[in-house]
């Protein structure tokens, strides 16, 4: 088959999109090799690198109009390049597929990570949220097929878009292998030093925003007993100044560590690539994740992969992705978050005990498990 990827999120996102993109696409050409994989993207970046797979064939425009008006050729005049290159299954990887796909005779399949925006609206510009509306519809009513990467997303396609349930198909992504990977100490000990990390700290990682709720995991730390510090990796805006205050106001500077505006971090290309991440992972006590609402929660899966216990959230999808594995608090509570830290921090057993559950139930969530699901998928069509 000929399958050809909307790749804007592989070429030009290092967080979620991207991670989730890059992955799919290699795991899919590592073990379905006779398949060639066409990447559709506006422009081409070292951040996706496909050197290594002969059956992978970057795509962008190159002719005018649509090597100026990139966005448009994104979104509807691709179809001409889909036919040319013979193109049987088309895949939006998020949220989107080109207008009128279905009038081309090329099968098409959207990915959707999440419809927080449907749940939250308040969070979002109201402008955002009416175009993110439109495109989410749009692809999951005209798309032959809809990839949810959660239960809790299916039922949320269901729910908001009124989509029948044969329609969408479940299919968990997966993470960096490298986090799997066992750093050495001297690596490690590298890392440390280069980005000056304390011998000990508690692990966030992931957008600084109001649902994801660093706020809740800087209350718990001002009531453990313990002096352990919680090292941020995550940028955002206006919440980020809300829980900068907090910090400020209780005297906390020296217990939260933004990694994100660590000089190092900032010019360091294995930081912005995401590459040192699993050292990073790996030197930690635990990750600290209660957000209150997410698609998949890549972090926990990246966190279980690294031997790395896991608190989280006890709400949507976060329990399908940290299994047996994780504690779960109420993302509301802080007292019962600053008890869930410290008992991670006090009990070796316990500790023991999450790590172990957590590479077995990652095995849930491996490459070739993710990559099966998807071809499966495409079989349908």
């Amino acid at each position: 088959m000929n399958i050809g990827f909307d790749a804007k999120r592989a070429y030009q996102n290092s967080t979620g999109l991207g991670h989730y993109s890059r992955t799919l696409i290699s795991s899919l050409a590592e073990f379905y090799p006779d398949n060639n994989y066409y990447l559709f993207a506006p422009k081409i970046t070292a951040l996706f690198n496909t050197s290594g797979f002969t059956n992978i064939h970057p795509v962008s425009p190159v002719h005018f109009p649509s090597s100026l008006f990139t966005s448009v050729w994104r979104s509807n005049w691709v179809k001409k390049d889909l036919h040319q290159h013979k193109i049987d299954i088309y895949h939006g990887l998020s949220h989107e597929i080109p207008l009128g796909i279905a009038q081309t005779g090329i099968r098409s399949v959207v990915t959707i990570h999440d419809l927080i925006f449907e749940r939250y609206p308040n969070q979002y510009n109201p402008l955002d949220t009416l175009i993110y509306r439109n495109k989410f519809r749009y692809a999951c009513k005209n798309a032959d097929k809809i990839i949810a990467i959660s239960q809790q997303t299916k039922q949320d396609i269901i729910d908001f878009y009124k989509i029948r349930e044969d329609k969408i198909a479940v299919c968990y992504q997966s993470c960096n292998h490298l986090f799997a990977e066992r750093i050495g100490e001297e690596k490690k000990d590298e890392i440390r030093r280069f980005y000056n990390l304390p011998s000990q700290f508690y692990l966030y990682v992931g957008s600084i925003i109001e649902r994801k709720n660093l706020l809740l995991i800087c209350k718990a730390l001002k009531k453990t007993d313990s002096l352990i510090p919680l090292v941020v990796i995550g940028n955002g805006g206006d919440y980020k100044e809300k829980v900068k205050k907090y910090i400020a106001a209780n005297g906390l500077e020296h217990r939260v560590i933004f990694l994100s505006e660590n000089p190092q971090a900032v010019a360091s290309v294995a930081f912005q690539t995401a590459e040192d991440f699993p050292a990073i992972y790996q030197m930690a006590l635990a990750m600290i994740y209660p957000s209150i609402f997410e698609g998949f929660g890549i972090p926990v899966l990246e966190a279980l992969n690294s031997k790395l216990p896991v608190i989280t959230s006890n709400l949507s999808c976060l329990p399908e992705t940290g299994g047996n594995a994780a504690i779960y608090i109420n993302p509301e509570n802080e007292n019962e978050l600053a008890l869930a830290m410290e008992a991670v921090a006090n009990n070796t057993e316990l500790r023991t005990g999450m790590i172990e559950k957590g590479i077995t139930h990652a095995l849930n969530f491996t490459k070739q498990r993710c990559a099966e699901a998807v071809m499966n998928v495409y079989k349908t069509l």
